[in-house]
């Protein structure tokens, strides 16, 4: 290291990204610092789990991304504490790095509101890991079926239930109900995939709660062409192997279905925890750190909080968790930064809104762009070109496309493959528990704790951790 000033950005995802990208040029050290290697394209990552993309069609090495800048280091590490008064960070491994300047970013995990032992019946969409996962659980759903000579136990095999209303439950809703009745077409002798059944299930009183009602409509009426039903106003009170119970009122219904994956409330990873415990900064029962306008932290001008992790009102509305979001956010604290280090004071934050979307399936989406409304074909060619402008390398860019173009002309998905734990599906032998971020043994009691405040209060707000695009 020179001396320079040190910046460290702990996170990989959006916001630290877009940190590290704009201060490169500048005359100033930067270390980037996390649990994987590669930056992931989270806004495709559900396309992974239904088998129409490959991780790395999605995911790039950091350090490819960065090795021609020399004063960018890039280290594969798990902070698990702080120390602000020394300004430094501290390894799960013990080790030790000071900061002049300290970025934090590491995003949302999924929240189960107290009921931690629905994550390994029902797992999120958080990671590659977990998306195979899911994909392997969803294609060995068919296998199972086959096989199966009971028609109720072939029959909650090829039920799947979806938790949780918002865009990555929808995209995973609409793939399973297209992949059943096009891609699985005639693969299969005793079984017709044609007779699955998709039960996408929301708390509120409307899916896509975010967007405005009609597009919540249209988006039910493209999820019922592909087959799926949708039930909202209904609230998970249990999950099993075997299924679901569901509470509407003071009715009850059980489910049978083998397949079920979580998409409903999140809460900020345990840095958030950290951070309050370290600086006393105020956090939200959801664990979100409650920055300045700046997007600092009070009393500590030289540690920035950015991303899903952070509550921030502006025009006395909560700033979505949405993946331009972090971005932009990430280009103002480079800016901030370099104010800072010039000796001239920070300004605020605002956010430039410039609109949702989310995609249902096949030439099949809604979007809001600067309130034009859409939905159908031209909201889908929408939601393909700005997901493909902003993956990142050229190579990305180019395989993700002639997928795209491959799967729309034949209706095929060629990474159906089952990868993971080899256990006979017909047995119904125990799955693999999927790894939550952040899950080093000093941070346990700390996850465990806030799940156990947060209750089982299900609001529906901001639902998802940071992966939607404009």
């Amino acid at each position: 290291m020179t001396n320079q000033p040190h910046i460290v950005v702990i996170g990989g995802g959006f916001g630290g990204m877009n940190v590290v990208k704009t201060l490169r040029a500048h005359p100033v050290q930067i270390t980037l610092v996390d649990r994987h290697n590669y930056h992931l394209f989270k806004p495709l990552l559900y396309q992974v789990a239904m088998a129409g993309l490959s991780p790395g069609d999605i995911a790039f090495p950091l350090r490819a991304i960065f090795r021609a800048n020399k004063n960018v280091r890039t280290i594969l590490a798990e902070v698990i504490d702080l120390d602000p008064a020394n300004q430094q960070v501290i390894f799960a491994t013990g080790d030790k790095l000071a900061y002049d300047k300290l970025v934090v970013a590491t995003g949302a995990i999924y929240d189960y509101f107290g009921h931690e032992e629905w994550r390994r019946p029902a797992p999120s969409l958080e990671s590659v890991e977990s998306a195979l996962e899911i994909r392997r659980r969803v294609l060995s759903a068919y296998e199972a079926a086959e096989l199966e000579p009971d028609p109720a136990r072939r029959r909650a095999w090829m039920t799947f239930v979806i938790v949780g209303g918002g865009p990555t439950g929808v995209e995973l809703a609409g793939a399973i109900g297209e992949m059943a009745r096009t891609t699985l077409h005639e693969n299969f002798r005793a079984i017709d995939p044609a007779d699955t059944q998709v039960l996408l299930v929301e708390s509120l009183d409307r899916i896509l709660f975010a967007f405005p009602p009609e597009l919540s409509v249209k988006a039910v009426r493209q999820l019922e062409r592909l087959g799926v039903t949708v039930r909202t106003g209904a609230r998970v009170v249990a999950i099993t192997d075997d299924g679901v119970t569901l509470q509407a009122g003071d009715a009850t219904e059980q489910i049978a279905a083998r397949t079920v994956m979580w998409s409903a409330g999140i809460r900020a990873t345990p840095l958030g925890q950290i951070l309050h415990e370290r600086t006393g900064v105020e956090i939200d029962r959801k664990g979100r750190v409650k920055i300045l306008p700046n997007l600092t932290i009070p009393n500590y001008p030289n540690i920035f909080v950015i991303g899903d992790m952070t509550y921030l009102e502006e025009d006395g509305k909560l700033l979505p968790g949405l993946a331009p979001v972090a971005m932009q956010q990430g280009k103002h604290v480079a800016g901030q930064i370099l104010r800072q280090l010039d000796n001239h004071p920070t300004v605020p934050f605002r956010y430039s809104d410039r609109g949702i979307m989310a995609t249902i399936g096949r030439a099949a989406a809604v979007a809001e762009i600067k309130n034009i409304r859409l939905a159908g074909f031209t909201a889908w060619l929408a939601w393909l070109f700005i997901h493909l402008i902003n993956l990142i390398g050229f190579r990305n860019r180019l395989s993700v496309l002639i997928q795209w173009m491959f799967n729309y002309f034949t209706y095929l998905r060629t990474v159906r493959l089952i990868v993971g734990q080899s256990a006979d599906v017909t047995q119904g032998e125990p799955r693999p528990e999927p790894q939550a971020p952040e899950t080093h043994p000093a941070l346990t009691g700390r996850i465990e704790e806030a799940a156990k405040q947060d209750g089982a209060n299900q609001d529906g707000q901001r639902d998802e951790p940071i992966r939607q695009h404009k």
